[in-house]
């Protein structure tokens, strides 16, 4: 690792070499001002201890990535799976470098002014998994807010080079907002995806402090306009819990996704990366994640809830791609809130606004579909 990345205030994974590495700034939001959270220290209940990877198959696919130059969310991001999903041979491949333009307060990846544009990059995820005779493959990526199409391209031809290789390979994407264009959602659609994947992370009213360079409509409006686009390819949007969201207010969250008509959510908990990041506001237990899955599925109509404590977005990717059918267009499927600049301290110059936006027929937000 070189100096840039050591310096203090800021993250990045151990042992990797990512650039410029910026500081989350303040890890408090106003949300946590009223409840004691707990520790970064603290004991995890039982049901969060997991085996530390490290079997012959986690070791080889650790030598591959890092022999074609790869990344994996699931290093990334600090998955609590990695040893699970690498034994079994599955991975969710991480696109676009490992230096994001966004500074998300609960996420482990690093973030600052990416250097550099792969463009190889696609043949070499595929040659990989070609090599690993995959049957499913997640593609997911950092945010690259200071390309044209945000990454669009690369995607695409990620998935057309896994397609050409491995033609019975079905291929889960998980994109960035893109800013809200519909030219790069098109771009990665017109690839033919198996799942196209956009994670809301939280419900509304935590979403401007800890996701500062997302937006709420935004994410929930773009997976309704993929339906718009093709409804015959599964939506897909995941959620984490324990930031401090309230029972209503995570209802109200599943509701506003059907009104797009996602197809699939994932529930699972939040664990704090680092002491730069936001604490963990409570555990949700096993018992609340099963109660949540049979609310999402059975009152509001997800064709699939994948939900519990260690569950994220490609957690059990292969059998969601396999048996769940997708559904038509929703009420909501014109893009909200679109072209809404990222932070500013990762993208030096721009003066931001924070706007206040509405609910879909408050007067106050974009469009919604016929």
């Amino acid at each position: 690792m070189n100096e840039q990345t050591k310096r203090p205030g800021g993250y990045a994974p151990t042992g990797k070499n990512t650039g410029i590495v910026k500081p989350k700034g303040t890890n408090e939001i106003r949300a946590h001002q009223d409840i004691d959270v707990i520790p970064l220290k603290s004991r995890k209940p039982s049901w969060l201890k997991v085996r530390s990877p490290g079997g012959p198959n986690y070791l080889h696919l650790k030598k591959m990535m890092r022999s074609e130059g790869l990344h994996t969310v699931c290093e990334e991001a600090s998955c609590p799976n990695i040893g699970e999903c690498w034994e079994a041979g599955t991975a969710t491949f991480m696109i676009l470098g490992d230096v994001c333009t966004r500074a998300c307060k609960y996420c482990g990846v690093a973030h600052g002014m990416p250097t550099e544009l792969d463009l190889d990059e696609p043949r070499r995820v595929a040659e990989t998994c070609e090599r690993m005779q995959l049957e499913h493959v997640v593609i997911t990526s950092v945010n690259r807010d200071e390309l044209p199409d945000g990454g669009a391209g690369i995607y695409a031809d990620t998935i057309r080079e896994i397609h050409a290789r491995l033609p019975e390979c079905s291929v889960e994407v998980l994109i960035p907002d893109f800013k809200g264009d519909e030219d790069a959602l098109k771009t990665v659609l017109d690839a033919e995806p198996a799942i196209l994947g956009h994670n809301l992370e939280t419900v509304d009213r935590l979403h401007p402090d800890v996701r500062p360079g997302g937006r709420y409509w935004r994410s929930i409006s773009y997976l309704g306009a993929s339906k718009r686009m093709r409804p015959d390819i599964l939506t897909k949007t995941g959620i984490i819990l324990g930031m401090g969201e309230e029972q209503d207010e995570l209802r109200q969250a599943m509701k506003d996704l059907r009104e797009a008509s996602v197809d699939i959510l994932t529930l699972g908990q939040y664990l704090r990366p680092s002491n730069m990041h936001i604490p963990v506001a409570r555990w949700v237990t096993p018992d609340e994640f099963a109660m949540w899955k049979q609310v999402g599925e059975e009152e509001f109509g997800f064709r699939h809830v994948e939900s519990g404590p260690l569950v994220r977005s490609s957690y059990h990717a292969k059998e969601q791609a396999r048996e769940v059918e997708a559904g038509g267009p929703g009420k909501i499927q014109r893009v909200m809130e679109a072209d809404i600049p990222a932070p500013a301290e990762v993208m030096p110059g721009l003066n931001l606004v924070q706007l206040e936006m509405g609910r879909p027929g408050s007067g106050n937000t974009g469009t919604t579909g016929d």
